[in-house]
C-alpha cells in the first residue's frame, strides 16, 4: 500500500514536471485568461496579476527557473590559461 502511494506521488510529480517543461505558461486565474479585470466608463482596467498578458508562469516552472539561476550563480566558470 505504501509503495503504491509513493509511486503514485512520484508519477504525479513527474507528470507535472513534464507539463511545466512543455507548457510553462497557464491562463491567469484572476482574469480567466482575458487580460482585463473590469470595463469602466474610463476604459479597461488590466488584470493586476498578469498585467494584461493573459498568461502566468506556472509555479513549477518558477521553481525550476530559480533553481537553475541559483546553480548558475553558485558555480564558477572554468578559466583557461592564455
Amino acid at each position: 500500500m505504501l509503495l503504491a502511494a509513493s509511486a503514485l506521488i512520484l508519477l504525479t510529480l513527474a507528470g507535472y514536471a513534464a507539463l511545466c517543461t512543455v507548457q510553462p505558461f497557464a491562463p491567469c486565474r484572476a482574469c480567466s485568461g482575458t487580460g482585463t479585470r473590469k470595463v469602466t466608463r474610463r476604459g479597461i482596467k488590466l488584470c493586476r496579476r498578469c498585467h494584461g498578458a493573459r498568461y502566468r508562469l506556472r509555479a513549477g516552472r518558477r521553481l525550476t527557473n530559480a533553481g537553475r539561476r541559483l546553480h548558475a550563480d553558485g558555480t564558477r566558470t572554468h578559466r583557461t590559461r592564455t
